[in-house]
């Protein structure tokens, strides 16, 4: 596990760089903090580093938005926080995203946990202040 301090949003990069190396040959990573963490933001860092050039926003009602990062690698963006059972993510197919070899970047993992691959990538997110954060990563 790693865990990364930040005081401000410029050190964010740093933050996505890990999670990026973190990744490895795993696609699925679980990002775990409560509203307002900064999931998004550092969700819009990685795939901006992953070459993306998008427009990143949130697919709280979308449930997934789609990206195409360096050598048009796709990257999902998910957004769990409106689905109220886990059937949901069947009708829309979650396995062919998280078992597709493309990067999957996972808000509220927790409305689905037990759909999880075991090989996931977890990124925990504590808030420290109106501008410092704690990142673990694992």
């Amino acid at each position: 596990m790693r865990t990364i301090h930040i005081t401000s949003q410029e050190e964010l990069p740093d933050v996505a760089r890990a999670v990026i190396e973190a990744i490895g040959r795993r696609t699925v990573v679980a990002f775990r903090g409560e509203m307002g963490a900064g999931k998004t933001t550092l969700i819009r860092e990685i795939v901006a580093q992953l070459g993306a050039t998008d427009t990143v926003t949130s697919p709280t009602f979308a449930i997934v938005n789609q990206y195409k990062g360096t050598g048009n690698r796709r990257i999902c963006h998910f957004d769990f926080y409106r689905i109220n059972d886990v059937r949901e993510a069947y009708d829309f197919g979650y396995e062919e995203y998280f078992y597709s070899g493309d990067i999957c970047l996972v808000e509220w993992p927790e409305k689905i946990e037990q759909l999880l691959p075991e090989n996931v990538v977890t990124v925990r997110i504590r808030v420290d202040s109106d501008t410092a954060r704690t990142f673990e990563i694992e």
